[in-house]
C-alpha cells in the first residue's frame, strides 16, 4: 500500500470521530401560560332560576 492510500483511510476513519463531537444541541424550554376559564354556568344558572319564577305560575295551574 502506498502513503496515499494509508492516509486516505485514516483520514476517513478519523472524519467521523473529529466531526461528530462538534454537534450543539439546544433546548428552548418556554414557560407554560396558564390562561383564565370564563365558565358561563352562573348565567345559565340565573336564566334558568328566572324561567322557573316566570313560568312556576303556570306550572302550579297545570297540576291542579
Amino acid at each position: 500500500m502506498d502513503l496515499k492510500t494509508i492516509l486516505f483511510c485514516c483520514t476517513i476513519t478519523a472524519m467521523p470521530i473529529v466531526f461528530g463531537g462538534c454537534t450543539k444541541h439546544e433546548v428552548d424550554i418556554k414557560p407554560v401560560e396558564i390562561k383564565p376559564i370564563h365558565i358561563t354556568i352562573d348565567v345559565n344558572v340565573k336564566v334558568d332560576r328566572a324561567l322557573d319564577d316566570f313560568f312556576g305560575d303556570l306550572d302550579e295551574i297545570e297540576t291542579e
